[in-house]
């Protein structure tokens, strides 16, 4: 079955970043969103060797960039000895496809980028399960641009049958773990309700904050716990846990 590209699978990949500036959209703001992604690749622990911008009125439907910065992304890349493009938007399959062919590396988005460090940082059943379902809904809509070798299956001898074809496949069973997985978060759900219902009579206290701002760090100082802290992005999926004295 097809499957999500990662990032962690090499501890330092070498990476370049990809944004599209607006119209309305100032350079201060477009280098903080840039920032913000090479710290959510070096999370991932990845290496940014460059970033690309390229001002567009809105991103090219095939390609994302104009046909000129893809070009010269691509020479880069290949002279770099580039592993990952990531890109500052969530992009569509054929986009995915498209950029890859023509650059030879693997191709993430925002989006992407994310839900891998989300999969790396999930401990309890809940978070992993709520990531793996997040990746199946991501997955299931690019499909048809992940599976590019169906592409010689629309017309020849042998090949206009009634068969299950390999996409129709994978999305018949993606669209079954989807379900499952649903049904699981909601008996997960039913077992946490048991569990508050028993802590009832504790003072309960939430902190709550943008990701890397702290909260960890204040909650180890103001509970005497010993929570791990460390500067990352999405350091901490699962919610950790205190008693109040």
């Amino acid at each position: 079955m097809a499957q999500l590209p990662s990032i962690s699978k090499i501890a330092t990949e070498r990476v370049v970043l990809v944004s599209v500036s607006r119209p309305g959209v100032s350079e201060t703001q477009i280098t903080e969103y840039l920032d913000e992604l090479e710290f959510l690749a070096l999370t991932a622990g990845a290496q940014t060797i460059k970033r690309f911008v390229q001002k567009l009125e809105h991103p090219e439907p095939r390609t994302y960039v104009g046909k000129g910065k893809l070009e010269e992304i691509t020479t880069f890349i290949k002279d770099h000895d580039i592993q990952i493009a990531i890109f500052d938007d969530e992009l569509s399959a054929s986009q995915i496809r498209n950029i890859e062919k023509a650059a030879g590396c693997r191709i993430l988005d925002r989006t992407n980028l994310i839900l891998d460090i989300f999969a790396r940082r999930a401990r309890t059943a809940q978070a992993r399960t709520q990531v793996e379902l997040a990746q199946y809904q991501y997955l299931l809509p690019r499909l048809t641009g992940m599976w590019t070798h169906l592409e010689k299956q629309r017309g020849g001898i042998g090949l206009r049958g009634p068969g299950e074809t390999e996409i129709e496949t994978d999305r018949r069973v993606i669209k079954d773990k989807l379900s499952r997985l649903k049904d699981k978060l909601k008996e997960i759900d039913k077992q946490n309700y048991t569990r508050r219902k028993s802590r009832e009579n504790l003072v309960r206290v939430a902190l709550v904050g943008y990701t890397n701002v702290g909260k960890s760090t204040l909650m180890n100082l103001i509970s005497k716990s010993d929570v791990f802290a460390e500067n990352k992005l999405l350091q901490r999926l699962t919610p950790p846990f205190a008693k109040w004295y």
